[in-house]
């Protein structure tokens, strides 16, 4: 059966994640200790007790959910699951999806998203910036309401995170997101509500980050991935090294077009998506929008060996 690999962004983290499929499948926690050998601290550690705080600082989420992705498609393979047809990730998780499928080493990838956090939690000061969640409301008039208020108050707001029709996410100056939300609400958002992030991630306030991050990216080697990984920036399915190394600096200031990236999946003669990161929330979003694939979640083991059961016949 053909199918989709797809990575969550930030945000799927939770103390605890994983614990059951790392007792049950030694690759697991063989993959996060390779990852803490890299870093210098057990990640496996933080993320079993750490506290809530700590998983959610960016420059820890984004290794800890880029090592949970990679370990479970790992486990995946020594399962004797098959290798999709496609990939996709949400941001964060586009990073995990190339890195799955070897344009990126483990080692080298953790460490490129611990300083692509670092660049993203620099990039504006506290305070600055803001997110906010818009429900509801269609795409069309939240983005004509951002560009109406930005101008009026000469900031950045910029529709960010297109999750699900109904269901997107502002970001810019702290200023314009305050002032642009009672008016969403007027034109009949359901919520519209600041999100208790750390930074505005991709609007343009990023552009900083950005540039911290070309940098480092000029300076690694990555290989064409052995599946296609649908990039956020250009929402086609890309293996030529060098756009993917361009369009991942352009993703760190460009929004996230979930939405649009499982809507065209419908006529890719796909038979199903799986989510390879805890939790369910690329699942959650798929639920919301009218798309045919059935997305399932592989967090725990008996969602893993049912997926492996029941769509690979293993």
């Amino acid at each position: 059966m053909a199918w989709i690999a797809l990575f969550p962004g930030q945000g799927s983290q939770t103390v605890g994640m994983l614990a059951e499929l790392g007792d049950a499948r030694p690759v697991i926690r063989e993959t996060f200790a390779e990852a803490s050998e890299a870093l210098g601290f057990d990640l496996w550690a933080l993320s079993q007790s750490g506290s809530p705080d700590q998983l959610s600082k960016t420059e820890v989420t984004q290794p800890l959910l880029l090592t949970a992705g990679v370990a479970m498609m790992r486990a995946w393979r020594a399962a004797g699951g098959s290798e999709p047809r496609l990939a996709a990730g949400h941001s964060l998780g586009e990073y995990t999806a190339l890195t799955a499928f070897g344009a990126f080493q483990l080692v080298d990838a953790v460490k490129l998203v611990e300083a692509r956090g670092q660049f993203m939690q620099q990039a504006v000061a506290d305070g600055v910036g803001a997110m906010a969640a818009v429900i509801g409301l269609s795409d069309a008039s939240i983005e004509t309401l951002c560009a109406e208020v930005a101008a009026e108050t000469d900031t950045v707001i910029d529709p960010v995170n297109y999750n699900a029709p109904g269901q997107l996410v502002i970001a810019g100056h702290a200023t314009g997101v305050e002032a642009v939300l009672p008016r969403l609400k007027e034109a009949g958002a359901k919520r519209a509500l600041r999100l208790p992030v750390s930074a505005p991630f991709h609007c343009a306030l990023m552009r900083p980050a950005a540039e911290q991050l070309s940098g480092v990216l000029d300076s690694m080697d990555i290989q064409t991935p052995t599946v296609p990984v649908i990039q956020n920036v250009s929402l086609k399915p890309e293996t030529d090294p060098d756009v993917i190394r361009a369009q991942l600096v352009q993703q760190t200031y460009s929004p996230v077009r979930w939405t649009q990236t499982i809507e065209q999946l419908t006529d890719a003669g796909l038979d199903w998506a799986g989510e390879f990161g805890p939790g369910s929330v690329l699942c959650g979003l798929a639920k919301r929008m009218s798309t045919e694939i059935p997305h399932r979640p592989l967090a725990t083991e008996t969602q893993f060996q049912d997926t492996l059961e029941h769509m690979e016949g293993v």
